[in-house]
């Protein structure tokens, strides 16, 4: 951009008048691809030029050395009557409040920050274990879970079906494994990266330091695994002696949004899809999107009732969460106390001001009324809370387990990490405008309370596993407990320890994004 000479107005490369005091702009403020233009052409420059003497607003000398002014002739006339008539109407456009918006938006950003993530990223997780036989000679199984391929529309084979017959949309894959290896010792077992053909124990391969692996498929038998496909490894170790393994993961991961918004990147992928506010159902909506099946599965009110007195760990029936959800439903505005997405954003955002992530978390686990109460939690633990509140207006939420790592991968800070899916129906209308079958009107997305992750999939988190449908907490318990010792009574004690690492470096790709922290606004 430019200034004008006179009354130093801002003017674009191409302007040849300043539309603030109406003079005519010396050629050099012209854009040279007007230049080009007339010389292309062959013309000599018959443009104005600034009078050596402007004594009168918008007099102008010529090429030739006559005075004009060009404020009186009529197309100029015309051109500042549209140009006041087209300020008016970008002031009075939703466009215009959007910007005011933007700068509200750009002082939130300044005071509660945001993340950065990458669209796109390749990489190796290394997930490493230490062992150090501390008793009698034995051995010590880990089961460790082959990760799944993580699709936007999770296990269904389309995302939309439409009414006219039109395609199907197809998901898009947001997480693959590319290779999967075993070290143990030093020695290298490739595994199939869906487990598939399965390896019974019997068929086992044993290493050179007396060690087993084998990837059996799911069961229930002791040497099969009881959560998922997995990989089991079985270190035999003497009295004293040390041990180590890696399960090396290879895969690609990509940004993925549910959510239609402003303020998700437009580089991020599922947006035209997405849910928001306004195209959001109710809570009736919800049975007859995918024929009630996540509600059944994932609406119960009570879920996985654990050992010690510590609780279900989702409680929709307490009275603080009963209470705390009642408080949440107030404060939305007229006409959207029974909109989905209304209520389970506020709910998102209420644990953000309310609860404090708590790096010393209790064993066993908090759950969802004891976050409320303490107004501290973990990461699985503001999950507990936030489903406890969505299930008592019977939003499903279900639960995704793995590792978070360095949203820069420039450090490595993998941590194990707990989060959720939920989901949420699209309204009538819009499913009816867009011709999307009924029944798969909805969104099935992952949201992460801790970490701001709205309807959010990021490269940085790795799946092990998302929740299948069995509703009483055994195969959380299950995977929570991948570990076991023997022979029994023989006196063997194996301290374990767990690391992650990074591979080499991860490979990103697509660029950066921001994630805004503050809460949105649903008026």
């Amino acid at each position: 951009m430019g200034a004008c000479p006179y009354c130093r107005s801002t003017t674009l490369p191409s302007d040849t008048i300043c539309y603030s005091c109406g003079r005519v702009l010396p050629s050099g403020e012209r854009s040279s691809y007007r230049l080009e233009q007339q010389f292309n052409r062959g013309s000599k420059d018959t443009t104005y030029k600034m009078a050596q003497k402007p004594s009168k607003r918008g007099i102008v000398q010529t090429h030739i050395g006559t005075r004009r002014n060009i404020m009186k002739r009529q197309k100029n006339k015309v051109r500042s009557v549209a140009l006041v008539a087209l300020i008016g109407f970008v002031m009075m456009s939703p466009a215009a409040q959007e910007a005011v918006f933007s700068a509200d938006e750009f002082l939130l950003d300044a005071v509660t920050g945001y993340h950065v993530y990458p669209v796109e990223a390749s990489y190796t997780l290394s997930k490493i274990v230490d062992l150090q036989n501390k008793g009698a000679a034995g051995y010590m199984v880990e089961s460790i879970l082959i990760p799944p391929v993580i699709t936007t529309a999770m296990e269904h084979q389309y995302q939309f079906e439409f009414t006219d017959g039109s395609e199907p949309i197809q998901p898009m894959t947001i997480q693959q494994t590319n290779q999967i290896t075993v070290v143990v010792e030093g020695s290298s077992i490739n595994v199939p990266i869906d487990g598939l053909p399965s390896k019974s124990y019997e068929e086992r391969v044993i290493t050179s330091g007396g060690h087993e692996v084998w990837w059996p498929g799911l069961g229930s038998d002791i040497n099969e695994c009881e959560v998922a496909n997995c990989v089991l490894v079985k270190m035999n170790l003497a009295a004293g002696a040390s041990g180590r393994f890696s399960f090396d993961i290879d895969l690609s991961s990509h940004s993925y949004s549910w959510w239609s918004d402003t303020r998700v990147d437009p580089w991020i992928p599922g947006q035209e899809y997405g849910i928001n506010l306004e195209n959001s159902g109710t809570f009736a909506d919800i049975a007859n999107r995918d024929s009630g099946l996540r509600q059944t599965q994932f609406g119960s009110e009570l879920w996985y009732e654990r050992d010690g007195g510590a609780g279900y760990a989702i409680n929709a029936q307490d009275a603080l969460v009963t209470s705390t959800a009642d408080l949440i439903a107030s404060s939305l505005p007229e006409g959207r106390s029974d909109n989905a997405y209304a209520f389970a954003r506020a709910a998102f955002d209420f644990l953000h001001a309310n609860v404090v992530y708590d790096t010393e978390a209790p064993n066993p686990a908090r759950s969802g009324p004891a976050c409320l109460a303490s107004g501290l939690g973990d990461c699985d633990e503001q999950t507990n809370a936030f489903f406890s509140i969505l299930r008592t207006r019977g939003i499903p939420g279900w639960y995704a387990f793995g590792v978070l790592g360095d949203p820069k991968f420039t450090d490595v800070k993998w941590e194990a990490h707990a989060w959720g899916y939920i989901q949420l129906p699209l309204n009538d209308e819009w499913c009816e405008e867009k011709k999307i079958v009924l029944s798969s009107c909805y969104v099935e997305g992952s949201v992460d309370v801790v970490n701001n992750k709205w309807l959010l999939n990021t490269p940085t988190a790795y799946v092990d596993w998302i929740e299948g449908q069995g509703t009483d907490g055994t195969d959380v318990n299950n995977y929570f407990h991948p570990v076991r010792e023997g022979p029994l009574g023989s006196g063997v004690d194996i301290d374990r320890v767990r690391s992650y690492d990074t591979i080499d470096s991860a490979d990103i790709s697509g660029g950066n994004f921001k994630v805004n922290r503050y809460a949105e606004n649903l008026k």
